[in-house]
């Protein structure tokens, strides 16, 4: 008599290997991207019009200009004239009640000495051409300097301190920058803003650097 072959142990249990796999998967994204945004770059949008006609801000993220901020480069090198940079809220803004970061142009180095005259930026008494991202109609004034420390930080001529950057808003007339409340510590610097990706008919990068003698 042929034995009777029992199959109670024959049927495989299903496979479920795939499940941990796609969680590892999952797992390794999310650490990968916070890993990313953490110490190379992050997706940041433009709030305010301080960068017009540079980068377009609005309250409305969706009409907003969003941008890549490169946040490696100033760990191999120093901030340069005409970048435009993203920065945490110095002490003085602190004191003003700001809490979100700021995006402006570096305008001033380290060692220099940066004044107003007439309207325009002078650095160590040289005049900065600054027609590459400024409108014609643009005069850079203290006269916005309506709130904060009085007198503005840029009423008389300032040497700007070591390892600190003066920055301004392309949009001279609609921008709360250094000429108001100071310098910006190397240390508060987040990255620099390398590349516009919305809107798409204007995605491609957003640098251009002032005419220094």
């Amino acid at each position: 008599m042929q034995n009777q072959v029992s199959d109670q142990n024959s049927s495989q249990k299903p496979d479920n290997s795939w499940i941990a796999e796609l969680g590892r998967t999952v797992v390794l994204s999310i650490v990968l991207a916070l890993g990313i945004r953490t110490f190379v770059a992050e997706a940041r949008w433009i709030p305010s019009g301080s960068m017009e006609p540079t980068l377009h801000g609005t309250q409305n993220q969706w009409e907003a200009d969003k941008i890549i901020v490169d946040k490696l480069k100033y760990k191999f090198a120093s901030p340069q004239r005409g970048d435009i940079v993203v920065f945490s809220p110095t002490d003085e803004l602190k004191r003003e009640q700001y809490q979100d970061a700021f995006i402006k142009r570096v305008i001033g180095l380290p060692g220099e000495t940066v004044e107003l005259r007439n309207g325009e930026v002078y650095i160590n008494n040289k005049p900065l051409e600054e027609k590459n991202y400024l409108s014609s109609n643009q005069r850079t004034v203290v006269d916005v300097c309506t709130s904060g420390q009085q007198p503005a930080f840029l009423s008389n001529p300032q040497t700007i301190p070591p390892n600190s950057y003066l920055v301004l808003g392309d949009n001279r007339n609609s921008s709360y920058d250094s000429r108001c409340w100071g310098v910006v510590p190397r240390e508060n610097i987040i990255g620099r803003a390398v590349l516009r990706f919305w809107p798409l008919n204007h995605v491609g990068g957003i640098d251009k650097s002032p005419v220094y003698p």
